[in-house]
């Protein structure tokens, strides 16, 4: 039995939504897009939801 291979989804770009994405910078469309991802994640642009951090709890983590 041979295999055949399916083509890929053309996807648009996560960030931009317009553009597709590029092998070279999978799964964005540029080095710009790939970048202002990687922006977001410093600054906290993502999050999971949960409960709130308890200050307490915090300070007992770091001593």
């Amino acid at each position: 039995m041979s295999e055949t291979t399916r083509p890929t989804p053309k996807r648009p770009c996560p960030i931009c939504k317009s553009t597709p994405q590029t092998g070279e910078f999978a799964p964005f469309c540029s080095s710009r897009c790939r970048d202002k991802d990687l922006n977001r994640w410093f600054n906290d642009g993502y999050a999971l939801p949960g409960r709130a951090a308890d200050p307490e709890e915090i300070a007992r983590e770091e001593d």
